[in-house]
């Protein structure tokens, strides 16, 4: 593990203004704070913070971040809460914390549903502050560098969320050596026998040719020199991923696959790097179609080099990257610029783009999406795309991914056009909708009053808000009669398990699969892209066993000292499933609380009585009680179907008192005993949909306004 005056030197080199003293105590604080945990390595846990605050120092940023790296787990993992970290470390400190914390709990691999969820609010925490974002990526790069230490079925599943969610948004946020990184330990993981083919035929290569890379760099510095160019030129070799992704895509084998190598040239001014780029083509002959120039027109993330292929020695394909100094910082660091110190001073770089601006309208485009699934597919275009530029007839640039038909050029342009599109011209020729641009292509859409977009269109648009905007509008079309066949379905269904389809209950499952009403509900159930499986899942559960042995009561929960003895706190009642933490007690042992309760509070300056703890794995008996607070109907029977309900869900009910009685309203607190929080959540849902309850929720006592914390 990196020692405090190691971590403090790091800094140091490129920020001597650094405030070594804040940057000790929060190494000492995330120690403490970790003592005692292990990762899965058997490592101290407080190796990974610190080793998160590394590699966040080679991109040279400020104390603030560097101290919420060494700091992000301490919310989510110890007795540490965020007023503590806020009054140690400052309000700032407390916040990026706590956003990462956020980060942490989204669950991204989780069903689509509630993945396109998570993207909403990973976009949220990103554009409140991007440094989240920077301390999560460099946390999820050390968690795949050290990967092995985990479980065969979790490396899988962390690996496939790395190579969907994290390595795109770190090569959109213009972190590509992040994204290479991420994406060749994903590779390892996912298709480790591909990888080893692709190295072992590199061995192969590399014996059979020799050093290539040296040869070709005496090549081009030699030209260089020639043209009285100064410049630093390196060459490497692709990552096996990059390599095994282009023969996919060109459904090529590696001995066909020709630029597999690549090199970059650094130069001292823009106008350098186009007289480079002549001295490179003088020299070697260019590949057609393969020149880019993001100097004249820069990405999106502010990324700008000139990008071209050429033959190099024996006819070998080699791409060459050609950028200055500042546009290489960028390249390297993208939103990390924004935070990066030089001699203890914000670097200023003219090239630097705030990657905010693209979250922003990102969120914004989608911000009215119903459909949760449109709205991850579009994220996912829009990250991995690549792009390419086109011009309307009035010379205005539209940005599109590579791919883009003349549909998403009308799309881009506005929805409007998009949606009345019915030809187009591309270069002042008559071609398909089908047709895809390509870079400085100019294209011209043509109208027409009454046009709608067509079912075809879905399978020709490539970008998400061309592909959400004729979804959206097929849906228009068809709505009432969609509505019409859905209620059919949904009332078909729940009859055939005893229950009617009412409004409450169409009510309870829209917003139960997070859609804006029934009627929505009721579309997507008539134009097939709901079944009434999820409908009838949603509202009515089936009690699904839960795997594993049964844990005894006395042994539920994990963390206590040998001998050590607990209770649950009636003030909160602690569920197996939800995250707990202990307040040891003189002579009561330890009370288990759930970390959510206000009680906890109380507790705040006693951290010495804190103690860390899980719920143990495996079947919990139905022995765990909580209270459930109802609001039902004063008619006769309806408790007694109330009660019912509850005896049907698998719930026992030890208690039930009534609270308040009005004529046509009362309110009563029942206790039921269960075998953990998801059961809960399913016997509430059950309950809420019922068409007598007015108002169910869980019961919880709030502290008193005065209270003692003595042990």
């Amino acid at each position: 593990m990196i020692a405090v005056e190691d971590l403090i030197a790091l800094v140091r080199n490129y920020n001597p203004r650094t405030n070594a003293n804040r940057l000790a105590e929060a190494y000492a604080f995330g120690m403490a704070m970790h003592e005692g945990q292990k990762r899965h390595s058997g490592e101290p846990y407080f190796t990974h913070p610190v080793a998160v605050a590394a590699l966040l120092t080679e991109q040279h940023l400020d104390d603030a971040t560097i101290i919420t790296a060494l700091l992000h787990d301490t919310i989510e993992d110890t007795k540490a809460s965020y007023s503590e970290v806020a009054r140690r470390f400052g309000s700032e400190v407390a916040e990026l914390v706590d956003g990462v914390t956020k980060l942490t709990n989204l669950q991204l691999s989780s069903h689509e549903t509630k993945q396109a969820e998570n993207f909403r609010k990973l976009f949220m925490a990103m554009s409140k502050d991007l440094r989240v974002i920077l301390v999560k990526l460099a946390d999820r790069l050390h968690n795949m560098r050290t990967i092995k230490a985990m479980r065969p079925e979790k490396q899988v599943q962390k690996a496939r969320e790395t190579m969907d969610i994290y390595a795109p948004l770190a090569g959109r946020m213009g972190m590509q050596w992040m994204r290479d990184e991420l994406e060749d330990l994903s590779f390892r993981v996912l298709n480790p026998d591909g990888r080893q083919s692709i190295i072992r035929r590199f061995i192969t290569l590399q014996r059979e040719s020799g050093d290539v890379i040296q040869r070709i760099t005496t090549d081009m510095r030699r030209e260089l020199e020639k043209a009285g160019i100064e410049a630093e030129l390196f060459g490497r070799a692709k990552k096996p991923y990059s390599i095994w992704r282009k023969m996919q895509e060109k459904d090529q084998g590696f001995s066909r696959l020709s630029d597999i190598y690549g090199f970059r040239i650094i130069t001292r001014s823009e106008e350098d790097c186009y007289r480079t780029l002549g001295a490179i083509h003088q020299r070697w002959r260019a590949v057609p179609g393969r020149f880019k120039d993001y100097i004249s027109q820069p990405k999106t993330n502010g990324y700008r080099s000139i990008h071209t292929t050429v033959s190099g020695r024996d006819g070998k394909r080699v791409e060459v990257q050609i950028r200055t100094g500042q546009m290489h910082d960028v390249a390297e660091t993208g939103v990390a610029a924004h935070w990066s110190y030089r001699d203890g001073q914000r670097s200023e770089n003219p090239f630097a783009v705030d990657p905010a601006k693209w979250i922003a309208s990102l969120t914004e485009q989608f911000d009215k999406e119903e459909d949760h699934e449109d709205f991850l597919e579009a994220v996912k275009l829009e990250m991995f795309s690549d792009q390419v530029f086109c011009f309307t007839p009035k010379g205005d640039v539209i940005k599109l991914p590579r791919g883009a038909t003349p549909i998403d050029f009308a799309y881009a342009i506005h929805t409007r056009i998009g949606s009345a599109v019915v030809g187009a011209k591309v270069d002042n020729v008559r071609v398909p909708l089908w047709t895809r641009l390509k870079n400085g292509q100019s294209c011209e859409v043509i109208i027409a009053e009454g046009q709608t977009p067509q079912i075809s269109w879905l399978d020709i648009a490539t970008t998400g808000k061309a592909r959400s905007a004729i979804r959206r509008s097929l849906r228009e079309v068809d709505r009432e009669r969609f509505i019409k066949l859905g209620r059919e379905l949904v009332r078909a269904a729940l009859e055939n398990i005893g229950r009617k389809a009412t409004d409450k209950v169409l009510d309870t499952a829209a917003r139960h699969l997070r859609l804006d009403d029934r009627d929505v509900l009721l579309a997507r159930l008539g134009s097939a892209e709901l079944t009434t499986h999820e409908v009838v899942q949603a509202v009515y559960p089936e009690a699904l066993p839960a795997g594993g042995e049964t844990v005894p009561p006395r042994r539920a929960v994990v963390g206590l000292a040998p001998g050590q003895s607990f209770e649950r706190a009636p003030c909160c009642q602690p569920l197996p499933g939800e995250r707990i933490v202990g307040i040891t007690f003189r002579g009561k042992g330890v009370v288990v609380h759930a970390i959510d309760c206000d009680r906890l509070s109380e507790y705040e300056s006693q951290t010495e009585r804190w103690v860390d703890l899980q719920w143990q794995d495996g079947r919990h008996p139905a022995a765990y009680g909580a209270t459930v607070d109802l609001t039902i109907g004063n008619d006769a029977g309806v408790l007694g179907r109330i009660c019912t309900l509850i005896g049907e869900r698998k719930a026992n009910i030890s208690d039930l008192n009534i609270v308040d009685r009005k004529p046509d309203f009362y309110r009563l607190l029942v206790n039921v005993e269960l075998r953990n929080v998801e059961q809960l959540h399913s016997l509430m849902l059950a309950l809420e949909a019922e068409s007598d309850v007015a108002e169910v929720r869980r019961h919880r006592q709030k502290p008193p306004a005065r209270a003692s914390a003595a042990g």
